[in-house]
């Protein structure tokens, strides 16, 4: 389980090694994402707060990334912390997202991107629930919701 001395560690000192990489360019992220898919997933963006159509799903499934479609995060850490857009406690694997320092905006914060594809997610903070601790927050618009399909009978 990550911690958030972990999450600054990889902050300042690198994050693990993603399982691949994905690299394409600007023309390619543009013509494959929406004006506000790319907005925020490749220029930094952040949506409105209670304004994403993932903030209120609660179907099970994986969160993937809406550029690269490498698995985030599971429904089943995903919590409601009030703040308006979707929250995790952990990523799927420890080598899915990777760390930046942010100083912008007069604030020290986490950011955390997609580490196949350096799609910008949101940030990570140390006030989640035990017993990680962490609330990843990240933008509807940098995921999609891959849902697990229930054998009925």
């Amino acid at each position: 389980m990550l911690t958030w001395k972990n999450i600054i560690n990889y902050s300042l000192k690198g994050s693990p090694m993603p399982h691949k990489r994905v690299e394409k360019t600007e023309a390619e992220w543009k013509a494959q994402l929406t004006t506000e898919q790319f907005r925020v997933a490749r220029l930094k963006g952040t949506e409105r707060p209670h304004s994403g159509a993932l903030c209120s799903a609660h179907d099970a499934g994986k969160y993937n990334c809406i550029c690269c479609g490498t698995p985030l995060f599971d429904s089943t850490i995903k919590f409601e912390s009030g703040t308006g857009w979707p929250s995790f406690t952990q990523p799927i694997s420890d080598n899915a997202i990777k760390y930046h320092r942010d100083n912008a905006f007069g604030m020290v914060r986490v950011e955390v991107v997609c580490n196949t594809c350096d799609g910008h997610l949101g940030h990570v903070f140390p006030d989640g629930p035990e017993p990680s601790g962490l609330r990843y927050c990240i933008n509807s618009e940098a995921m999609a919701l891959d849902k697990e399909v229930v054998n009925e009978g």
